[in-house]
């Protein structure tokens, strides 16, 4: 899909495929065009050019909305409302019955962690508290695919955690999220894939779950490093460099590294520490966003 304003291209080339029942990660900078392409998915915005589809239909077909969950990233609700009235509403909204909405509103409550504070107003609420019962309505109706934008903005480390631990519950019970987060090591955690969007466009889509496979940077503390030692490296890994007692080097994988300590061993080398260092979701979003990139 691609969409214009006017002389600016907001999305260049969105492709991209979310598989059914995982959690998938929308990592881009600032600018990348990451928010349009979510309200496109969700038939607020239409593209200048392509399709969508979501759940095998066009996005946004109304039998299809029906089955979404939504939690923007700057939201307004009726602040006059308490939560349960809010989620009474929303309910609505998407159709349920109210003899559902009585049994559902006080698990949600429960689930997010607001049922002490359900005879507040939303106007007396925190921001961590705004952005939980934001959670609540975008899961009201139980919906199939959640589209969150900034879940945990906000949110202290407890309540970062609460967010992970219902995001998680909702990939157990089927449901598809897409997230949208800058917060890269709860995305490292919590999701299953990521795609990359940088000017518009995805450059590049990771399973999380293969990461650990990966390359592998590893600092070995030895002595008695032998230059034939380094060079019989080769196998194993695709650099290595020695300065005095320190070998760093770049491991094909950590499945490797046996038979790295089995080599220096062999080549008379005394080893006395082997730390090896997986690249982070934040180290492969810089090598592929660039240095001057921000999030």
């Amino acid at each position: 899909m691609r969409k214009e304003y006017g002389n600016k291209v907001a999305v260049r080339k969105l492709s991209l495929m979310v598989p059914l029942g995982s959690i998938f990660g929308f990592l881009g900078p600032n600018g990348a065009g990451k928010s349009t392409s979510i309200k496109m998915l969700l038939g607020l915005v239409k593209p200048t050019s392509g399709e969508a589809f979501v759940l095998g239909e066009r996005a946004g077909d109304v039998a299809v909305r029906r089955k979404i969950g939504f939690l923007p990233e700057h939201f307004r609700f009726y602040d006059w409302l308490t939560p349960a009235e809010l989620l009474r509403l929303h309910g609505r909204l998407c159709g349920m019955a109210a003899a559902k909405l009585r049994e559902r509103i006080p698990v949600m409550l429960d689930l997010v962690g607001l049922t002490p504070h359900r005879d507040k107003r939303v106007h007396d609420f925190s921001k961590g508290m705004m952005q939980r019962i934001g959670l609540a309505q975008a899961l009201i109706h139980e919906p199939e695919i959640i589209f969150l934008d900034e879940p945990t903005s906000g949110l202290d480390p407890m309540g970062r955690r609460l967010v992970r631990d219902v995001i998680r519950a909702q990939r157990e019970r089927g449901a598809t999220v897409f997230l949208n987060s800058h917060l890269l090591s709860e995305v490292e955690v919590t999701c299953d894939n990521v795609a990359f969007l940088k000017d518009g466009e995805v450059v590049a889509a990771k399973d999380l779950h293969a990461l650990g496979e990966a390359e592998v940077h590893v600092v070995v503390r030895a002595r008695q490093l032998s230059p034939q030692a380094i060079a019989g490296l080769a196998p194993w890994t695709t650099a290595a460099s020695v300065e005095g007692e320190q070998l760093t080097m770049t491991a094909r994988s950590s499945d490797v590294l046996p038979h790295v300590v089995r080599h220096l061993a062999a080549s008379g080398a005394d080893i006395y520490s082997l730390i090896p260092a997986r690249a982070s979701l934040e180290d492969l979003f810089v090598r592929i966003m660039g240095e001057d990139r921000g999030l």
